[in-house]
């Protein structure tokens, strides 16, 4: 890409967080809808062609630059956070609570966010950007995985952070104490699941699954060679 497309696309996108600051107020009331689209684009005093060009989708691109946001956000917390001495357990609860702490002051945009992405046929890039979020959050962390474990573990975070998030939307609870007993419960849960996985692979049982049975096709699956925004993946080519 070129200075000048580079230059465009960043243009592009400052101009979507623009209409995006200016939308959050209304959409704690009205939702994530073209209505309150168009009135943060009047608000800005922007030419509508543009912020179409911005936003092809309307309110449901700025939905997503609202999660997208959120999640460099949760990015900048962490590298500021000194995680050295925590578990890693710990660290991954620690970086969902992050994610929580970022939009703690737009929580009724998240709801409406949740609301958003329950309707069937936005559920699949709702899904997507949890996702994302996972791979955010593993990548903060230092997750060097590059064959099926990259998608197993960003799989289970996926559920953990959806299920914690239907929680932490309904705590008042003092520093959201209840959603971080949640999440260190779920944690755990799938540790002790990690720990029995383990114990599978060190027997005969797995010994033979690996040669004989679908250890041999997992084997194949590797991490995707560079970032993308969907459920990646590729096969790795069997030597001739």
């Amino acid at each position: 890409m070129d200075k000048s497309n580079s230059a465009n696309c960043e243009s592009m996108h400052s101009m979507k967080l623009r209409i995006l600051s200016e939308a959050l107020p209304d959409v704690a009331f009205y939702g994530w809808c073209e209505e309150v689209f168009s009135s943060a684009v009047e608000s800005c005093r922007l030419d509508p062609l543009l912020a179409r060009a911005a936003c092809p989708r309307g309110h449901l691109d700025l939905a997503a630059a609202f999660h997208r946001r959120a999640d460099d956000d949760m990015q900048r917390l962490l590298d500021e956070r000194d995680l050295s001495g925590y578990r890693y357990s710990e660290k991954v609860a620690a970086a969902i609570m992050a994610r929580f702490e970022v939009v703690e002051d737009c929580k009724d945009a998240v709801r409406r966010g949740v609301a958003l992405y329950s309707l069937p046929h936005l559920a699949p890039e709702g899904a997507r950007l949890v996702w994302g979020t996972a791979d955010r959050i593993w990548t903060a962390l230092g997750d060097t995985s590059d064959d099926f474990n990259w998608y197993s573990k960003r799989a289970i975070l996926s559920t953990v952070y959806a299920s914690a998030l239907l929680i932490w939307i309904r705590d008042f609870s003092d520093s959201h104490a209840e959603t971080s007993a949640f999440v260190d419960r779920r944690i755990g849960d799938v540790m002790q699941f990690e720990k029995a996985k383990s114990k599978i692979k060190s027997s005969r049982l797995g010994e033979f699954m690996r040669e004989k049975g679908c250890g041999r096709l997992l084997g194949a699956i590797k991490a995707p060679r560079s970032p993308v925004e969907d459920f990646p993946g590729s096969l790795k080519e069997n030597s001739r």
